[in-house]
């Protein structure tokens, strides 16, 4: 049990640490000592080994002054020509997130749904979906639990709107064309920390602890763990839920050099949740999100371990070197069913499959910085090499696809699980053999000019980009599809215009990059019958999408925001009869508005809103609304101290669930209201929260689709009410 032991390792250091920083919170008490004692040095805390750190909490801390824009490192909000979105610590804590969606769920451009006939959480951004498999970890590609990640190991999350093949490289899972989310790691800080935090979410018991502390005169050397313990019922009666998690960080500076590392652990077992759905004949009214929908029978299990090592240094004061790597092997196998829903009597048939999955991945980077100056224009010159290696392991069996008749969408009929004959890939599900490798390599160079006292700034660069996609057959492990080394350039240019302090103007062309598609073997006809596919196997090359962008930033101290619009193309493929080729172009044309910050004293605001012109042959994008809005506030109650409350309105336009448009999925708007109170109980301070989600218990259908070209439905989140307290040393 390598995880079990990995997980018990890092919690006896978090209790070390425990213990550490108790000790040392007491020794500081002791006035004489601490007079005694010489000033120490402030270490800037830098989860990714850069001499600038993280950037700081914008007023009100829900969201961060600026982050990390890829390859050109960590910037300002108003000096970057995109549009990105950092959201905080403080924010997830106070919302009781429990994993990444939760805390996605705050962004106008994004929506949560499904992997295709999994419990994958996935995201649709700016119409275009993002799979967990490429949320990016401190920059690098993969490394993530490939499903669902614990929201108590993260610092920052940091979305970014649009393409992002420049800065980022292509995702290696074949999506990011419409955005782009990378997680920051914890690191210690200069006091020392140590919480501990309990909470209830309906059923489910969870249990964290953060601890933190530095060593050295100059506390040079930073260790920061996290463990994370999560069991029982949810919401949805008959779901339930196990997690286990841990994180260790840490960092080391010594002169010119710096050094940050990670090692984590995650077992996700999820038992009873409620699968995606498909439907013909038209949408049918959601079903209460509380009722028991899914098999008894139906399971996921996910193991994953991963780690990061990351270094800088500064070679000149002007020029710093980086090298990252890293690594994850993923084991995860699941029970599934396939429910199909007939909206004139609400009918359902179901199949069912068995999954078996095993991922090795390794990946990394080096880079170098530099600046200089020629006459009045300063350069900040950036290249980078980076390569990703990954090999999965897969095994699959169904059951008739024609269905098993199984009750109703609202009075469900528990069955067997049908027989998985029907249609089988790998040789053993205990033991899958090679089916995919995956291997990109890429070199990017950029300069960003400064002009007029910084107030105007020019990016230019290109990376060069090389994808390899390699099958194997699922029953002998043979190759299948040859690997197909076409490289593509992908281009950025952008330019920032600052008005003053507090208004910039910006504008970007850039572009994004996946793997060609590889034809099918086969498809089902109406008797889901096999029939060959005309060019079956045949590899296509690698494609680019094509993004401008424009837009101003606001930032007045207090509160801030954006305002851009943009349009982006990308090619569509799929089966035309029994040939597989690009049918179409999809244009995505929108306008996005963003708000953050503390509007008033003590009156904190998050939110924006989404409009969406999604367009493939003539009709709108299946799981693609024209129109999304968040609003948050965040306030103190002025006559008692310590206590503060929230209330966060998520409302979503009416979307297709087919390419036709036939298929309407109704407009839905939830409401979620929260308090905390924050008090002291000796030396130590605690604070409690309460979140209620989904006010109104309303029934929904909360996204369509996830996958390209597939219209499934995914019943929307009931009301839960969460309860935790954190207590801090």
């Amino acid at each position: 049990m390598p995880h079990a032991r990995f997980r018990l390792s890092v919690l006896s250091v978090a209790v070390l640490l425990l213990a550490v920083g108790q000790a040392h919170a007491q020794g500081a008490a002791a006035p004489a000592a601490a007079a005694s004692e010489p000033e120490t040095q402030q270490v800037v805390i830098s989860a990714d080994a850069s001499a600038g750190g993280l950037k700081a909490p914008y007023a009100g801390g829900q969201v961060a002054r600026g982050g990390r824009v890829g390859l050109l490192g960590s910037q300002d909000i108003m000096s970057t020509p995109l549009t990105i979105t950092n959201y905080t610590a403080k924010l997830i804590q106070d919302q009781q997130a429990a994993s990444l969606a939760d805390v996605l769920q705050n962004d106008p451009a994004v929506r949560v749904t499904r992997g295709f006939g999994n419990f994958q959480q996935a995201y649709m951004v700016r119409g275009l979906v993002v799979y967990s498999d490429d949320i990016s970890y401190n920059g690098l590609y993969g490394l993530l639990p490939r499903q669902y990640l614990a929201a108590q190991l993260v610092e920052r999350v940091e979305v970014l709107r649009g393409a992002s093949a420049f800065l980022n490289g292509a995702a290696p899972g074949g999506s990011g064309l419409g955005g782009a989310v990378n997680v920051m790691p914890k690191r210690a800080g200069n006091a020392p920390q140590a919480e501990i935090t309990v909470g209830v979410d309906a059923g489910q018991l969870s249990q964290a602890i953060d601890v933190g502390h530095r060593w050295g005169a100059h506390k040079e050397l930073g260790l920061r763990a996290n463990v994370v313990h999560s069991e029982g019922d949810t919401a949805v009666k008959g779901e339930r839920d196990k997690l286990d998690a841990a994180l260790l960080g840490a960092d080391w500076h010594l002169g010119g050099l710096r050094v940050s590392a990670d090692i984590g652990t995650q077992d996700n077992d999820v038992k009873g949740a409620t699968p995606n759905i498909d439907v013909f004949g038209g949408v049918p009214v959601a079903p209460r999100a509380d009722k028991p929908f899914a098999q008894k029978w139906t399971y996921s299990h996910e193991r994953d371990a991963f780690g990061t090592l990351r270094a800088e240094y500064d070679i000149l004061p002007s020029v710093t070197a980086w090298a990252a790597g890293g690594f994850r092997d993923g084991k995860e196998d699941n029970q599934l069913e396939v429910p199909t829903i007939a909206a004139a009597d609400a009918s359902q048939s179901l199949y069912a499959a068995a999954n078996a999955r095993k991922d090795s991945i390794t990946t990394g980077e080096i880079g170098l910085r530099g600046s200089f100056s020629t006459g009045p224009v300063k350069h900040t010159v950036v290249g980078s090499f980076g390569a990703y290696r990954a090999v999965s392991k897969n095994a699959f069996a169904f059951s008739n696809f024609g269905g098993v008749p199984a009750g109703t969408l609202y009075d469900t009929t528990f069955i067997p699980v049908p027989d998985e004959t029907f249609y089988t890939g790998g040789s053993d599900l205990s033991h899958p053999l090679t089916t995919l490798r995956v291997v990109t390599r890429s070199e990017a160079l950029a300069d960003t000019l400064a002009f007029a006292n910084d107030r105007v700034l020019l990016t230019v660069g290109a990376r060069r980009q090389q994808i390899e996609s390699t099958s194997f057959d699922y029953g002998t492990g043979a190759l299948g599809t040859p690997a197909s080394r076409d490289a593509r350039i992908t281009p950025v240019a952008g330019l920032v215009f600052k008005l003053n302090k507090q208004v910039s103007f910006y504008g970007t062309y850039i572009e994004g990059l996946v793997a060609g598609d590889v034809a099918p073997l086969t498809y089902f006809d109406s008797t889901f019958t096999a029939r060959p596919v005309t060019n079956g196997g045949q590899a296509f090359k690698p494609y680019q999408t094509r993004q401008g962008e424009i837009g101003v930033k606001v930032d007045t101290g207090s509160y801030g925001g954006s305002v851009s619009v943009f349009q982006s193309r990308k090619a569509n493929y799929g089966l035309n009869g029994a040939t597989f080729e690009q049918l179409d172009t999809q244009r995505n044309r929108g306008a996005e508005l963003s708000v953050y910050g503390e509007a008033l004293p003590g009156v904190r605001v998050l939110g924006g809103a989404s409009f969406l012109d999604a367009k493939l042959t003539g009709k709108q994008v299946i799981g693609s609304p024209k129109s999304q809005f968040n609003l948050g506030f965040d306030f103190d109650v002025p006559s008692v101290p310590g206590l503060a409350l929230n209330v966060r309105g998520v409302h979503t336009a009416r979307q297709f669930a087919d390419l036709a448009n036939t298929e309407v999925v109704p407009a839905w708007t939830r409401l979620d209201i929260g308090a905390r109170y924050a008090m002291d109980v000796g030396a130590h301070e605690v604070t409690l929260r309460a979140g209620l989600n989904n006010v109104t218990n309303r029934s929904y259908w909360a996204s369509a689709g996830g996958y390209p070209g597939q219209g499934y439905l995914t019943v929307g989140a009931p009301r839960s009410l969460m309860v935790s307290g954190t207590f801090a040393y």
